[in-house]
């Protein structure tokens, strides 16, 4: 399915040069945005992560739709960067992101470009005051996106979900309708590529994951013919101050499971 000796350098350069002008406007004019005109700076990234598929050749498959209720955070698993480009693509919409993101060329860039809030997740004393920024963005109507798995999978299993962060929708209830705020779980998936199903031995071709080299990860991706992608919005939970956040991580972990299970197989999950 990977492409190898001179076909693959031009598909990958061909690739490149097509994404090229994107990046060269949309970054500046971008950084523009965020300084003179901020709603548009809350939609050109839509249509700019949209212009990065159509290169790609990532077909997407929305199912559900993104709850229109304020405050929101969107609690989704996590497979590849390819997930911030899709779910961007869907939505203006901010990511939580690893601190480390913040300092990596280019992606350290765009993320901060896209206005994400930078997280130092191994620094459990900083939780408070990094829920208290993220209720902060919440309430002033901006939809966050938090992988609540804390990092990538392999492509063909959820991990285990993490709650800390779910705090700052309980932070932010009081301002939220009625005194609440939602969450909203999301799930995405990539059950085909060239048409054909997304086995095992082909997760690694798009979840980037562990100790994984990004360049050569990039090449390969690069090389492949049209991606399928679904994106599954699930029902959004009411999140109230005195809400059980661990519960409803786990609630909503099982939920995205069953839609990964689902997505990926056709099939509807047996239940353990």
């Amino acid at each position: 399915m990977i492409e190898q000796g001179p076909i693959r350098y031009l598909k990958i350069g061909v690739r490149v040069a097509a994404m090229a002008p994107a990046f060269a406007l949309g970054l500046p004019a971008q950084w523009l945005a965020l300084r003179l005109a901020p709603g548009l700076a809350r939609w050109m990234p839509v249509l700019f992560h949209r212009y990065l598929l159509f290169v790609l050749g990532v077909r997407v498959e929305k199912v559900g739709a993104l709850d229109a209720r304020k405050p929101i955070l969107i609690a989704s698993n996590h497979l590849s960067w390819l997930d911030i480009v899709v779910i961007s693509s869907l939505a203006p919409v901010s990511f939580i992101a690893k601190s480390e993101v913040g300092a990596w060329p280019l992606f350290g860039t765009l993320a901060r470009l896209q206005r994400s809030i930078f997280v130092e997740r191994e620094r459990r004393g900083k939780t408070g005051e990094v829920n208290r920024s993220i209720a902060a963005r919440l309430a002033e109507g901006d939809a966050l996106v938090l992988f609540a798995e804390g990092t990538t999978s392999d492509g063909s299993r959820i991990l285990p979900f993490r709650s800390a962060l779910i705090g700052a929708a309980q932070a932010v209830a009081g301002g939220g309708e009625a005194g609440r705020s939602i969450v909203q779980p999301l799930n995405i998936a990539y059950p085909r590529i060239a048409g054909l199903p997304t086995g095992r031995v082909d997760h690694p071709l798009i979840a980037w994951h562990g100790d994984m080299d990004l360049l050569p990860h990039l090449g390969d991706f690069l090389t492949l013919p049209n991606v399928d992608c679904r994106v599954t919005f699930l029902d959004a939970r009411d999140v109230e101050p005195g809400s059980d956040r661990k519960a409803l991580a786990r609630e909503m972990e099982t939920a995205i499971r069953r839609s990964h299970a689902r997505a990926l197989t056709g099939r509807e999950p047996s239940v353990a």
